[in-house]
């Protein structure tokens, strides 16, 4: 995680920022601490990146990279204004037992892929169609060994797959089909025909961007609906409240690179 010290919304590169609207940077900073004491108090170690200034976005530190199996497959920003994170990323992995790789192709990190180790001997699953390219799918896949399902993401609103889908345990997911297209939502139907199915309304409460240890569902507190969808499917929701960091639209997973050894 990185802390939103210098967080501000003065470019809008995706539907939800809105740069007239001030951002308030004591209340970012103290949710973002609550995030991070929730996850410390579920029992995880939360490791923390630090912030550089001219970089408003970098508090979304799921972009950065994507690990799995102690290999990682670095980012590639699609946009100037970000493209500077994909180096202090690099530079954390360098410092630990990493095997890092540079990409070639444009591509987002943890906003684009998701892994479910227990799904069909460990799967990726890949978005695309606004930030990554599908190139990547491909580049990933020789990095890190593991095979790749390509989606395409078709709605501007949930621009990156981790607005549109989530891991809820190593085997299962929730997504909103209507985020993709009917070839990949066909492709999700029969891959996870038991998924948690959320509505748009859950999708615009970034209900989908959240973290889960397989027990805990960690959402913020405007996707109440969907903590009873995961309550239902036996799972605990965690309720958090990132009402700031949305503006530049993220929520909790944006907020929280998962580390893979």
């Amino acid at each position: 995680m990185c802390p939103p010290e210098h967080f501000t919304v003065e470019y809008a590169i995706n539907p939800w920022m809105d740069t007239t609207v001030p951002v308030d940077p004591a209340l970012a900073l103290k949710q973002w601490h609550l995030l991070r004491d929730t996850l410390s108090d579920l029992g995880h170690a939360v490791h923390v990146l630090d912030p550089a200034p001219g970089l408003p976005d970098m508090v979304y530190a799921a972009n950065g990279a994507f690990s799995v199996d102690g290999k990682v497959y670095g980012a590639r920003f699609r946009h100037p204004q970000r493209a500077a994170e994909a180096d202090a990323h690099r530079l954390f992995y360098a410092g630990g037992s990493w095997t890092y790789a540079d990409p070639l192709h444009i591509n987002e990190g943890e906003g684009d892929f998701a892994y479910l180790p227990g799904a069909y001997g460990g799967l990726i699953l890949a978005g695309y169609g606004f930030r990554t390219d599908p190139a990547a799918h491909a580049e990933a896949q020789e990095v890190l060994g593991r095979p790749v399902v390509s989606l395409r993401l078709v709605d501007p609103a949930f621009y990156h797959l981790d607005t549109a889908l989530a891991a809820l345990d190593d085997r299962h997911i929730t997504y909103y089909p209507e985020a993709f297209s009917p070839a990949s939502q066909r492709v999700l139907a029969q891959l996870f025909p038991d998924a948690v199915i959320a509505d748009r309304a859950d999708a615009e409460a970034f209900a989908l961007n959240l973290v889960s240890d397989g027990h805990h569902v960690v959402l913020n507190t405007e996707a109440m609906a969907m903590g009873e969808k995961v309550r239902a499917a036996g799972y605990t929701p965690v309720h958090v409240e990132l009402s700031e960091l949305k503006r530049g639209g993220g929520s909790v997973k944006c907020v929280v690179a998962e580390l893979r050894p």
